[in-house]
């Protein structure tokens, strides 16, 4: 573990005092979802290794540990995650934001060694991307009634998420500025894109769900969010990805439907559904789901046709 005492290991310069290599990395990343994983990421290490929140002095302290030592350190904090019990993503994006504040202190000169050589976690993503069926999402709709503000904004909520499969993420950081209901736009900051805006086209029936919510909110700033939270305490705040997550999961429980309802599963759920619909056509459906890698979207479609089921029954028919 590190070391609390200001003592630096022979060899070393002091980095300067005023330096914050942390804050310097999270200033350095656009993204805001990256600035806030990689903050709580890094806090949890140094809890780990030195009992406190990371500050400049104890930041300095790992940084000027030589390679085999810091290795060693980061090497045993891995496997008290996977003792842990944590999932391999998790895991791996720990993992991710120790490399991260690594390389960029060596790009400021202040080091030489790098974590290259910790392997991450072996991960098969996608393991369950059906979702639920359409008629089932519709019975989400339906048992949310409209004629409440609170029913108003979850419909238009829900139906954003579905018609364009939209991460939660995305939909938190909209602003009324970033929708042109006119041109049935709503502009985006989508995943590993930074700051940089993309525009989605809307559906005619998410145009009108969000007329009627907008209608009856009567807000005027367009430099509020799209969608904000409605309870006594936090009214007009932005909804957070969380309370996004609360309210489709609140509406899946309503509706009677027994898996447990995220945004993530409605993505997947459209992007399915959307696969279905075009027989599978994986190049149109990338316009929707818009995965860098066109791999991603062959997995939701081999988990959709269920090739391996098939192969089995074949099998099984042999004998």
């Amino acid at each position: 573990m590190l070391a609390t005492t200001t003592e630096m290991p022979s060899g070393f310069q002091p980095l300067a005092k005023e330096l914050d290599v942390v804050q310097e990395l999270l200033c350095d990343k656009r993204s805001l979802n990256t600035r806030t994983a990689y903050e709580k990421d890094l806090r949890d290490f140094f809890r780990y290794v030195a009992g406190v929140v990371p500050n400049p002095a104890i930041v300095q302290s790992f940084l000027l540990l030589s390679r085999f030592e810091a290795i060693a350190l980061v090497l045993r904090y891995k496997a008290s995650l996977v003792d842990k019990g944590l999932k391999e993503a998790t895991v791996n994006r720990r993992l991710a934001a120790i490399r991260a504040l690594v390389n960029h202190a060596r790009k400021l000169g202040l080091l030489e060694w790098s974590l290259a050589d910790i392997k991450s976690e072996k991960v098969k993503p996608y393991r369950d991307t059906t979702g639920i069926a359409p008629a089932s999402f519709k019975g989400m709709l339906i048992a949310n009634t409209t004629d409440t503000l609170k029913g108003k904004r979850d419909y238009a909520l829900l139906r954003l998420l579905w018609d364009n499969a939209l991460r939660r993420g995305e939909v938190a950081l909209t602003d009324l500025k970033d929708l042109d209901l006119e041109g049935r736009k709503l502009w985006i900051i989508g995943k590993g894109r930074g700051s940089q805006k993309e525009s989605v086209s809307l559906s005619n029936s998410t145009v009108k769900a969000l007329q009627e919510w907008l209608l009856a909110r009567k807000e005027l700033n367009i430099n509020q969010p799209l969608f904000i939270a409605l309870d006594r305490a936090s009214y007009g705040h932005r909804l957070t990805g969380t309370a996004i997550y609360k309210i489709v999961q609140a509406a899946g429980a309503k509706a009677g439907i027994s898996k447990n309802i995220s945004p993530h599963r409605i993505r997947h759920s459209g992007i399915t559904a959307a696969l279905e619909a075009t027989s599978g056509d994986v190049r149109r459906v990338q316009k929707l789901s818009r995965h860098a890698n066109l791999n991603t979207l062959m997995i939701y479609d081999d988990n959709r046709l269920n090739h391996q089921a098939e192969i089995t029954d074949l099998l099984a028919d042999l004998v």
